[in-house]
C-alpha cells in the first residue's frame, strides 16, 4: 500500500506537522548545542576523527537529544534503529540486536537509539554490553535523568556521557526565525506575548514549536496580533518540568539551601517559588528550612531556628496558598541572618570523639556517690557546686581523666549573637586557667 501512495507521489503532499518540517538536516542546523555540534564541537571533532563511541546523551526534554542521534546515524552511514524503553522489553532488545548482527554480516553497521534508556533496569542494560564490546551495535542512549544514578557504571564505562543543554533565549529566537520563514508570515503575538511563549516553553524545543503551530493554525494570516492574555487563553499555561522524585527535586533543594547559606534573599526567594510552583510537597520544604536553620545559622541568630519552626506550623494551620507566606518569611529571614556552621561542626567533631575514644568514664568527681561503696571510691569527693563559687563558674574538668588535653569542638564566629557567646567563653577560659594557676 505505501508503495502505490509513493506512486502517486502522495506522501510527499501529506500535511506535514511543523515539528517534522523544521527538523534539522543537518549537525550544525541543531540549535543551543554549540559545545557539542559547533566548529570545535565534542560531536564534530569526533566525526572529523572518523570515529564515533557509543554516547549518553544526557539532557532535559526538547533539547535536540533524537534529533542528533539521527543525525549521527547519517554522518557516520549506520543503519538508525530506534527502541524507546519505555514500551520495550527483552523481546525487542533480542530481535534489535539479531537484526544489526545481520546487517554486520552484509557489513553494514547499526546505530542503536535509547529513548529513556534509565527506565531499563540494570539486567536489561547489562544485554547491551556483549554488542557494544563486538561492535555489532554503536549504542547511543538518551535520558532525562543523571547517568551517574541511573545506569550500570559497565554501560558508562564502555561509552561516553555528553550532557545536552537546556534551550536558552538564543535558540528559542532561532525556532521562532524558522518557523515563521517556514510558514511565511510573522507569528501573530505582541512582544510581550511572544515573550511569554517562550516562558510556556520553558527550554523546551519540542514544546515551543507545538506552541507556535497552535498559533499558526489558530490565527489565520491578516489576523490581529495577540497579547499575553490571549495567547495564555489559547495555548493554556504548561506545568514546570520539575520531576518531585528525582534529580529536578533535588537539584532545586540544593540551589534554595545554597542560597539561603551565600545569604542572597533574592534568590532564595526565586529557588523556592520554583519549588512551590513544580508542586513541592509543602513540609518537605519546612522540614529543609529546619535544616537550615540548625545547621547554617545555628546560635548566630537563635531565633531562625523559632522562624523556621513557626512557618511549618503556620503552613500546617492555614495551608494553601496562604501558609505559603510563612515558607517565604522563613526564608528569608534565614537568608538575611548571620551565618554559622560553628555548631554544626562542633557537633560532627564531638560525634567523632564519642565514637572513636571508646567507653570512657566520667572523672569520678562529677560522679553522685548514692553508695557507701561509691564514696568510699571517691566518686564526687571534691566536686564544687558551680552556684556557691564567687563567679558562678567553678572551672572544673568535665572530660575522661584519660582526656590529657582539654579538646575543642566549638568555636564561635565574630558574627550575630555567636559575637557574645565567645566573649562568655573566653572570660571563662580566663577563669578556668586563673584557677588552674592557683
Amino acid at each position: 500500500m505505501s508503495n502505490l501512495f509513493e506512486a502517486a507521489n502522495l506522501e510527499s503532499s501529506a500535511p506535514r506537522p511543523l515539528a517534522d518540517r523544521l527538523r534539522p538536516q543537518a549537525l550544525a542546523e541543531v540549535v543551543g548545542q554549540d559545545h557539542l555540534v559547533g566548529k570545535d564541537g565534542t560531536l564534530t571533532r569526533m566525526l572529523e576523527a572518523g570515529r564515533v563511541p557509543s554516547i549518553i546523551f544526557w539532557g532535559p526534554p526538547g533539547c535536540g537529544k533524537t534529533t542528533i542521534a539521527r543525525l549521527l546515524a547519517h554522518e557516520t552511514a549506520l543503519e538508525f534503529e530506534q527502541l524507546s524503553a519505555i514500551f520495550s522489553g527483552v523481546q525487542d532488545l533480542r530481535k534489535a540486536f539479531d537484526r544489526a548482527k545481520a546487517r554486520r554480516e552484509q557489513g553494514q553497521g547499526t546505530l542503536l537509539f535509547i529513548d529513556e534508556i534509565h527506565r531499563f533496569n540494570r539486567s536489561q542494560q547489562d544485554s547491551f554490553l556483549p554488542h557494544m564490546e563486538d561492535g555489532t551495535i554503536t549504542l547511543v542512549g538518551a535520558t532525562t535523568e543523571n547517568p551517574s544514578f541511573e545506569l550500570n557504571a559497565a554501560v558508562l564505562s564502555r561509552g561516553q556521557v555528553l550532557v545536552l543543554n537546556r534551550l536558552g533565549d538564543a535558540a528559542l529566537d532561532l525556532i521562532f526565525t524558522r518557523a515563521e520563514e517556514e510558514e511565511g508570515r510573522k507569528l501573530p503575538l505582541d512582544d510581550e506575548a511572544r515573550t511569554s511563549l517562550k516562558s510556556m516553553a520553558d527550554g523546551d524545543g519540542r514544546a515551543m514549536i507545538n506552541l507556535i503551530e497552535e498559533v499558526f493554525s489558530t490565527v489565520k494570516a491578516g489576523g490581529k496580533d495577540l497579547n499575553r492574555e490571549a495567547l495564555t487563553t489559547l495555548v493554556q499555561r504548561r506545568a514546570p518540568i520539575y520531576d518531585k522524585g528525582r534529580e529536578g527535586h533535588y537539584n532545586l533543594i540544593s540551589a534554595l539551601h545554597k542560597s539561603v547559606r551565600g545569604s542572597d534573599p533574592d534568590a532564595s526567594l526565586y529557588w523556592l517559588c520554583r519549588m512551590l510552583d513544580g508542586g513541592e510537597d509543602r513540609l518537605f520544604i519546612a522540614r529543609r528550612l529546619v535544616r537550615m536553620a540548625v545547621e547554617d545559622i545555628g546560635l548566630a541568630d537563635p531565633a531562625a531556628l523559632s522562624q523556621a519552626i513557626a512557618a511549618k506550623d503556620s503552613y500546617e494551620f492555614l495551608g494553601s496558598p496562604e501558609g505559603e507566606l510563612a515558607l517565604a518569611q522563613a526564608t528569608l529571614y534565614l537568608a538575611t541572618a548571620p551565618k554559622s556552621n560553628a555548631a554544626y561542626v562542633a557537633y560532627k567533631g564531638a560525634m567523632q570523639a564519642a565514637k572513636s575514644a571508646g567507653s570512657l568514664s566520667p572523672p569520678a568527681i562529677i560522679l553522685n556517690a548514692p553508695t557507701q561503696l561509691m564514696e568510699d571510691q571517691g566518686f564526687g569527693d571534691g566536686y564544687e557546686y558551680d552556684h556557691d563559687t564567687e563567679d558562678g563558674f567553678s572551672g572544673q574538668n568535665y572530660f575522661p581523666d584519660e582526656m590529657a588535653e582539654r579538646p575543642l569542638y566549638y568555636d564561635p564566629p565574630e558574627r550575630g549573637f555567636e559575637r557574645e557567646l565567645r566573649k562568655r567563653l573566653t572570660y571563662w577560659q580566663g577563669l578556668r586557667q586563673k584557677k588552674k594557676g592557683t
